[in-house]
């Protein structure tokens, strides 16, 4: 017997986006996409209307940002299976939307197998944190400072980068590692030798594997 498709609220205020995502499901076995938002105000009248098994729901909208209608979802509906999908990876937002009731967190570069993998463990119940996000939210709930890091101008994407760089990876392996594109991780690495003030990929790595990155391979 076939299982019934989860029923999906795209919650975004970028349409190109929420177009992409559409499209990606719909071409997916196992989704149907109910309904769009694009503020939060919409994304909880909406669902009201649809009741949805999960709500992808964007941090940065207007109206209700994305956390604060997470939150009135789920003082409505207890039971809500919400899954943050973002390109926001800091410390604060991250709780807030954990706090908030969200069942996921994941970043919208993380690749379409991710996406679509979180969007099944969030409708079946699961908790589900990117694997660099789930390092930090133990010492966050416990109400602990951030891990101090080196780079901190760097965000945590491009210290993921940096890492597998030193660790001698190229771009494409890189790619292939995190589950993103290529050109996605040449921008990040671009954005590396700016941030440094490097002008090249030696460079970056030097100060990468002085700071202790790259070890134990």
């Amino acid at each position: 017997m076939t299982e019934p498709a989860i029923r999906v609220l795209l919650a975004d205020d970028h349409p190109v986006y929420r177009l992409g995502l559409r499209a990606l499901l719909e071409s997916t076995d196992g989704f149907d996409v109910v309904g769009e938002a694009a503020t939060g105000t919409e994304a909880v009248t909406a669902f009201q209307d649809l009741d949805p098994d999960v709500v992808v729901m964007d941090l940065r909208m207007p109206d209700l940002n994305g956390i604060e209608a997470t939150r009135v979802l789920l003082e409505k509906q207890p039971d809500a299976a919400v899954l943050v999908l973002t390109y926001s990876d800091e410390d604060q937002t991250l709780l807030d939307a954990v706090l908030a009731g969200a069942r996921g967190y994941v970043l919208k570069d993380a690749g379409k197998e991710a996406i679509l993998r979180a969007i099944r463990d969030v409708a079946a119940g699961e908790m589900v944190l990117g694997a660099s996000i789930a390092k930090r939210l133990p010492n966050l709930l416990a109400g602990g400072e951030p891990a101090p890091c080196q780079f901190p101008q760097l965000t945590e994407r491009e210290r993921e980068i940096l890492e597998l760089m030193a660790k001698g990876l190229d771009n494409r392996r890189i790619a292939l590692q995190l589950g993103v594109g290529e050109k996605r991780v040449r921008n990040c690495v671009s954005d590396i030798y700016n941030k440094l003030a490097v002008p090249d990929r030696a460079q970056a790595i030097v100060l990468a594997r002085e700071a202790g990155l790259g070890r134990g391979t």
